[in-house]
This record gives C-alpha cells, sequence and structure tokens, in this order.
C-alpha cells in the first residue's frame, strides 16, 4: 500500500508558477511510475505528466510541454511537477497516483494509488 499526499497548490496569477509535489509513505516509492492527473471542475480527470520509476522515461500532455517539468528524488519519496506559463485553463484539482507499471502510461485506469489532490487556481 502507498499513500500519497499532494502539496504546493494554491492561487497564482496567470503567467506565474507553482511547484507541486507528491509524497509517498513508502520507501519502495522508487518502484512506482507516478503521473499527475488534473481535473476541473465538470471535467474528468486528465493525464499533464508522468515520470516512470528510473526518471528515464518522462511524459507531457501536449498542451504543457515547454511550461511543466516534471522530477522525482527517490531519496526523499517525492516527486514534482514545476509548472510555470500557468494559464486560466489550468484551473483544477491536481491529483498524483502511482503504479508499479515500470513506464509512464497515461490512462487512469491503470494507476492503484491516488493522493487527496491539490487546488491549482490560475486568475486571470
Amino acid at each position: 500500500q502507498v499513500q500519497l499526499v499532494e502539496s504546493g497548490g494554491g492561487l497564482v496569477q496567470a503567467g506565474g508558477s507553482l511547484r507541486l509535489s507528491c509524497a509517498a509513505s513508502r520507501r519502495t516509492f522508487s518502484s512506482y511510475s507516478v503521473c499527475w492527473f488534473p481535473q476541473a471542475p465538470g471535467k474528468e480527470r486528465e493525464f499533464v505528466a508522468g515520470i516512470s520509476w528510473s526518471g528515464g522515461n518522462i511524459d507531457y500532455a501536449d498542451s504543457v510541454k515547454g511550461r511543466f517539468t516534471i522530477s522525482r528524488d527517490n531519496a526523499k519519496s517525492t516527486v514534482y511537477l514545476q509548472m510555470g506559463s500557468l494559464k486560466p485553463e489550468d484551473t483544477a484539482v491536481y491529483y498524483c497516483a502511482a503504479t508499479r507499471i515500470r513506464t509512464v502510461v497515461t490512462g487512469r485506469t491503470f494507476y492503484d494509488y491516488w493522493g487527496q489532490g491539490t487546488q491549482v487556481t490560475v486568475s486571470s
């Protein structure tokens, strides 16, 4: 069992930056691939960024390429999402999720463990 806790959300103006963190409860977190799935009001959770267990495989949704950077520090059992050039349409609750699959997969159903989410609000 892995427990995930997101932090770092908040209110920011368009063009600003935020760094989200996803901290895991287990030292074996390094065996898990992790992705971020924001959920805007009235919409489904959508993949935006993912990183494999080793960090060797990274993928982004087209909507965030060049603006978001995902990274991980396995010694701290934490995955980060650096968000830049934020837009109002990035507003959502951001969830991190983990899977034992060793590469990045974008479908929600592959992820067994989810955090409670952190709110990101981008004002225009």
